[in-house]
């Protein structure tokens, strides 16, 4: 997971082969998140809905992180290394994250419609 953030790549988890059973997809997708994958390789169809609102990042989900990069870029712009959002400290790791889910929703959503 480290040397795929370093390299800038996404790193996906394996496949699920228990097509009858979108339960155990649901949980594995999820386990996949917690562990910090991007996302899931697939072979069926039937995996795709689940897999994209697992993975997928969700309208409220870019506003906040829009959010924290307009606090990061203010901070910035006044000469601070540093923002405060919401009685939360920003850096620049946070900004780097949020920028990856806007790109993630920005693309999402342009092939969606």
């Amino acid at each position: 997971m480290l040397a795929a953030r370093a390299a800038g790549v996404d790193i996906l988890d394996g496949v699920y082969t228990h097509l009858a059973d979108p339960v155990g997809f649901r949980t594995e997708c999820a386990q996949g998140r917690q562990l910090g994958f991007d996302g899931k390789t697939l072979i069926h169809p039937d995996q795709i809905a689940a897999c994209n609102e697992i993975f997928g990042v969700s309208a409220d989900q870019a506003a906040l992180a829009a959010e924290l990069v307009a606090a990061w870029e203010s901070a910035a712009a006044s000469g601070s290394g540093v923002a405060v959002l919401a009685g939360r400290l920003v850096e620049r790791l946070h900004v780097e994250e949020a920028r990856r889910q806007l790109a993630l929703y920005q693309t999402t959503r342009d092939r969606a419609g």
